[in-house]
């Protein structure tokens, strides 16, 4: 085997070991993970930001800013918005419909811990998820998929199933779909800040609109 060919089973098996086989073994444990996830996104996050700093190869600049010098940040913005406003809207009315006892559920109850929240997630939560699973991911594992649309997928798959050990559907397969669409934001504009933006409004608006509760274990509903 040569050493381009053991290097690109080696990440293979990283990728497998990393973002299937932990989650899903995870989800078997059926631990309340609560108390230990801002803990462990700040250290894997982290982990992966120094990997990232100490590899020659990636473009510093993907942290903060589109690495395109023709991407415009101000067309990009309007892209997100453009989309968020319509999709959420779509959203709100559906929980509405379905399940009324939720809406707003967490800005009546604790509007406190909602102000917190739509503070604090996005600089805890966020920003390291969008490193792990778009700039470190990315830059990583994109040998593996030479057609574009297939590191998206698998970015997004990845971020779906790293949620499954929340123990209900929803979480999964909201996130399956937010990590289809940051993925596809970090594709376009390689910033991770983009793509945290992009996350931060979504993420701010299903704990507003009372789905937060299904991303904490309940913790946040009680």
């Amino acid at each position: 085997m040569s050493t381009a060919a053991r290097r690109r089973a080696l990440r293979l098996t990283e990728l497998v070991v990393v973002f299937l086989a932990v989650p899903l073994a995870l989800y078997a444990v059926r631990h309340d993970f609560g108390q230990i996830i801002i803990p462990t996104l700040l250290v894997v996050g982290g982990t992966c930001l120094v990997l990232l700093l100490l590899d020659p190869s990636f473009d510093r600049r993907r942290l903060w800013m589109p690495a395109r010098r023709d991407a415009s940040w101000r067309a990009d913005l309007g892209r997100i918005v453009r989309l968020f406003v319509p999709s959420a809207l779509a959203v709100a009315l559906l929980v509405a419909f379905v399940a009324p006892e939720l809406l707003f559920e967490l800005p009546r109850r604790r509007p406190v811990l909602w102000l917190v929240i739509l503070v604090a997630y996005p600089l805890v939560s966020v920003y390291p998820q969008e490193l792990i699973f778009r700039t470190f991911f990315f830059h990583r594992y994109r040998d593996l998929f030479p057609d574009h649309a297939w590191l998206i997928a698998a970015s997004g798959l990845s971020f779906g199933l790293a949620h499954v050990f929340f123990g209900n559907w929803l979480a999964p397969l909201l996130t399956l779909v937010g990590g289809l669409l940051f993925a596809r934001t970090y594709a376009r504009t390689r910033s991770t800040a983009l793509a945290c933006f992009e996350h931060a409004l979504w993420g701010d608006f299903l704990f507003t609109i009372g789905l937060g509760h299904f991303f904490y274990g309940g913790a946040i509903g009680s």
